[in-house]
């Protein structure tokens, strides 16, 4: 797939997209929002495509809106500019059957976060920050971010990250439970890696139920995810995955999973 501001790779079962505008520390025009919404459709009907890699070229992940373009920009609607621009992208995210690794190379503010916090594993190098800079120019959270912080980190420190501006870097915001991994500079790809392999080979379609179960599991009862959970077992013991793991158990060996 070419792209006029994303890079866009796969390898091994690895999609790798990346945000490619270095010299705006990969802020985010209306351009970039609307190809990285056509890559995520394209590794979702991908079969090729075990594991999703999402990253920013140079030294940033994404500084977040492109305010100098936006400023150009006569009459701006933020309503239709999330419909129609962000929204779309963090359900993309959290819908897509497969993991997708965030390889936090750098900086993520404001949407550039809630990109970030989209992902469903975030490595980080040690030097990376996670700032939610909405409220330093007037404004309040978006694209997910006030769903998924207080989910991540509690109530009150959420409150304090959004209304304060506060930077949180790599170290901190793993202590937190923000982030799963942090490394130093050199060991990031390396340790991007470690995930990828792993999904790469994993039981794709068992892992994308579950994420669409701890997605549901937020706003579910109890009773309604022993219903979903055996809903959704139900169409894991028919996968072709799942024949070949007891298979591969009996005969005392590594299974060859086939991500279907």
């Amino acid at each position: 797939m070419n792209y006029q501001f994303l890079l866009y790779t796969l390898q091994d079962g690895v999609a790798t997209i990346t945000l490619n505008r270095p010299d705006v520390f990969n802020a985010l025009n209306d351009e970039i929002t609307y190809e990285l919404q056509d890559a995520l459709k394209q590794v979702a009907k991908d079969d090729n495509v075990r594991v999703v890699v999402l990253t920013g070229a140079g030294k940033a992940f994404c500084s977040g809106q492109d305010l100098k373009a936006a400023s150009g920009q006569q009459k701006r609607s933020f309503i239709d500019s999330l419909h129609k621009r962000y929204n779309p992208i963090i359900r993309a995210m959290r819908n897509l059957p497969k993991p997708i690794v965030c390889r936090l190379n750098g900086v993520a503010a404001g949407a550039g976060c809630s990109l970030a916090l989209a992902c469903d594993v975030i490595v980080a190098q040690e030097e990376a920050q996670l700032i939610e800079v909405f409220v330093n120019i007037g404004l309040v959270p978006d694209s997910g971010s006030s769903f998924f912080l207080p989910k991540l980190v509690g109530m009150n420190k959420a409150f304090e990250l959004c209304s304060m501006g506060t930077r949180v870097k790599a170290k901190e915001a793993h202590a937190m439970g923000l982030i799963n991994k942090t490394v130093p500079a050199e060991e990031l790809d390396s340790a991007v890696k470690f995930y990828t392999d792993y999904y790469a080979q994993a039981p794709t379609k068992a892992i994308g139920l579950m994420k669409k179960m701890l997605n549901r599991a937020d706003s579910s009862t109890l009773e309604d995810m022993l219903e979903y959970e055996a809903y959704c077992q139900e169409i894991a013991g028919g996968s072709a995955d799942y024949k070949e793991g007891v298979q591969a158990f009996l005969e005392k060996r590594k299974a060859n999973f086939k991500g279907k």
